[in-house]
């Protein structure tokens, strides 16, 4: 079979380049492995799809090489992706700022990306491996249940290594390497962190009590929920600071972001000196995680016995709570993959390999990481936009 381009991957990077080089007149062929097109899209946002951010920027994403994905944000905006959604008439909402949710489901997302596939004239195939890629005369090519195929133009959009219950393998990175390019150190991105020893111990029996912090690690700071689980810690500013945050690295928390805490209980002391601090911190923070506190770390005693010295003392430690993580959750439950196919051996304009003519990739299987919130999905089809228009 004869291709001009060859799509290993029907996740939405790979959709999207397959949309766009179908619509440019070019054959197009999407293969893989896994028995349905879209299987991340579809569990993304508890099964309505973050399908983008309105406020993405090139400052939301992670990568060696900050600068590369600035030219196909550029090219391929939020909007540009609202107005496909809108076309197929998928309502949606705006959760929290800038992050968009279909309204009833991911499926929809999936839906739209296959029927604009079936548009223009691209051909998905689903359960279908390729084996024994190689670069050939005039292009690719490779062996697939459906039979010998070749193509023009390759495409790796086989994403990361997160989630390997929904099919994920490091096949794309294999393929980068095979054809001479440098992958990146990985490592599980956007994933809960992990206690233990006494550092679990002493937050044993509390899990399920979220409450609003600030996260800081390596000098990125997300303000937003946490969540103690079984396991460690977890929530959305976890999930976050996960991505800055390795082995060793000094993990710090707010517990009462945008509060002077220290001025905060000074002032509970002048209105209720004869109440304990711990019912103080029960009224700030959820009781059971406020008596914790008070049980193993900070004295418990009524208000009037405290100095101004020693509370500025309790609501600095408040501010700058320490968490020590002995890893994450790893890729069973990180959304993204850090690292992948270093930028430097592709173009930011085409996607394309500077090691060998045709190659492409695009999405997650490159270094380039996006922040919780859409983001990665806006890579994703940003990515995949600049590739179409080049294949």
């Amino acid at each position: 079979m004869e291709y001009d381009v060859l799509v290993v991957g029907a996740g939405a990077a790979g959709l999207m380049t397959a949309i766009v080089a179908g619509g440019r007149g070019r054959r197009v062929l999407v293969v893989d492995h896994a028995n349905r097109a879209g299987k991340k899209i579809l569990m993304s946002g508890g099964g309505r799809c973050n399908f983008t951010n309105t406020a993405t920027t090139p400052a939301n994403f992670l990568s060696a090489n900050p600068h590369f994905c600035k030219s196909a944000l550029a090219r391929y905006t939020p909007w540009d992706f609202i107005a496909m959604v809108d076309r197929h008439r998928i309502a949606w909402h705006e959760k929290s700022p800038g992050q968009l949710f279909c309204d009833e489901s991911s499926k929809q997302i999936v839906r739209m990306l296959l029927d604009e596939c079936a548009a223009a004239g691209v051909r998905v195939e689903t359960n279908c491996p390729v084996t024994r890629l190689r670069a050939s005369a005039g292009g690719f090519s490779g062996e697939t249940p459906l039979g010998h195929v070749r193509a023009a133009s390759l495409v790796v959009a086989t994403g990361g290594l997160s989630i390997p219950s929904l099919g994920a393998s490091g096949f794309g990175y294999d393929l980068a390497r095979q054809f001479g390019h440098a992958v990146l150190p990985l490592r599980a991105g956007l994933v809960p962190l992990t206690l233990s020893g006494k550092h679990q111990e002493r937050f044993e029996g509390l899990s399920g009590v979220a409450l609003p912090v600030e996260a800081r690690a390596n000098g990125a700071a997300f303000r937003d929920a946490m969540l103690i689980t079984h396991r460690g810690v977890s929530g959305p500013a976890i999930l976050q600071v996960s991505s800055y945050w390795e082995p060793g690295t000094d993990l710090r928390v707010d517990l009462l972001p945008g509060a002077d805490a220290g001025e905060t209980l000074r002032s509970a002391r002048a209105e209720r000196p004869a109440a304990e601090l711990k019912t103080i911190l029960s009224g700030l923070l959820p009781r059971r995680l406020a008596e914790r506190l008070c049980e193993v770390w900070i004295p418990n005693r009524p208000m009037r016995q405290y100095r101004d010295a020693e509370l500025n003392d309790i609501g600095a430690q408040l501010a700058d709570w320490p968490i020590v993580a002995s890893g994450t959750e790893g890729y069973r439950t990180a959304e993204v993959t850090l690292g992948g196919v270093d930028t430097d051996e592709v173009s930011s304009s085409t996607m394309m390999s500077r090691r060998q003519p045709g190659l492409y990739f695009v999405g997650e299987v490159l270094d380039v990481t996006g922040h919780l919130g859409g983001y990665n999905f806006q890579w994703a089809w940003a990515s995949g936009n600049a590739a179409g228009l080049a294949v």
